[in-house]
């Protein structure tokens, strides 16, 4: 009875699946505004003041992240297949775009072709090399070096975490596009929520306080409507995508906190050598 409810919820969002998007869309953008108003530190108008950071510290940093995330993932998967949970998922997925089949007109398909571009490795490629000439060019070199260990770690990390699960693609593709390769999780995903994520990292690192909130909801909104365009042209299934999420999530995650850790053990390291200075006096 259980199966068959979940199955039943499942079909229910694939016939209604615009409406779920809308609904979702609206949450994704809500939450992002109310948690960048309340977590993002007043700085007043000004841009933040270049800040020096230790290559070799941002190095150790992100090396550890992903150390964790890919041994995480490993992990993850071990537990899985011992506990044999892939079929019910894959019914449930499998139940959500058998019934979306028919139900999306062309107009939303082509528009969601057209942004699902945005999440296209060779997007993505011309987007990492630009924004770092355009941080190299202020100056700004250990952003510049966060943001491309960001960027590349991702790179890495998905084509990994896809080896390690080895699933398949779903066998009712569009014929706006098709997808070779295995599933899960979505790299269009998790490399957008990296690349937003970032853009809205470097907007608080580097514009007036007043871009701040706008660049994390533009961010969050684009990234979920990218990983959304790969289930509407069925080349993932919506676990795919959710995992995408997570994944790129807790990269990003540990890519702030890298460049943020690096930051504060310059100022502490200045802190003290400016005390020393002043003992010496």
């Amino acid at each position: 009875m259980f199966s068959v409810s979940l199955l039943d919820a499942a079909s229910f969002a694939g016939r209604h699946a615009l409406t779920v998007y809308g609904v979702l869309l609206l949450v994704v953008i809500v939450t992002a505004w109310i948690g960048s108003r309340a977590l993002l530190p007043d700085r007043g108008g000004a841009p933040a003041r270049p800040e020096p950071l230790s290559p070799a510290a941002l190095l150790l940093r992100f090396t550890a992240g992903f150390a964790f995330l890919a041994g995480g993932a490993m992990l993850f998967a071990e537990i899985a297949e011992a506990l044999h949970t892939e079929q019910t998922l894959g019914q449930l997925d499998e139940a959500f775009i058998v019934a979306m089949i028919d139900r999306v007109p062309d107009a939303a398909l082509h528009g969601f072709f057209l942004l699902t571009t945005v999440g296209n490795r060779d997007t993505l490629i011309g987007l990492g090399v630009t924004v770092a000439l355009l941080l190299l060019v202020l100056r700004r070199h250990g952003l510049a070096l966060g943001w491309s260990l960001a960027m590349l770690g991702n790179a890495a990390l998905n084509p990994l975490l896809k080896q390690v699960f080895e699933r398949a693609r779903p066998v009712h593709p569009t014929h706006w596009l098709t997808e070779d390769g295995f599933s899960f999780p979505s790299g269009h995903s998790s490399g957008t929520v990296i690349a937003m994520g970032m853009l809205a990292y470097l907007a608080v690192r580097l514009l007036p306080r007043r871009w701040h909130v706008p660049a994390w909801i533009l961010a969050a909104a684009l990234a979920f409507s990218v990983g959304a365009s790969r289930v509407f042209l069925r080349v993932h299934f919506p676990s795919d995508v959710l995992a995408g999420f997570a994944s790129g999530s807790a990269w990003l995650t540990v890519s702030i906190v890298s460049i943020e850790l690096a930051r504060w053990a310059r100022r502490r390291r200045a802190a003290v050598q400016s005390s020393g200075v002043e003992l010496t006096r």
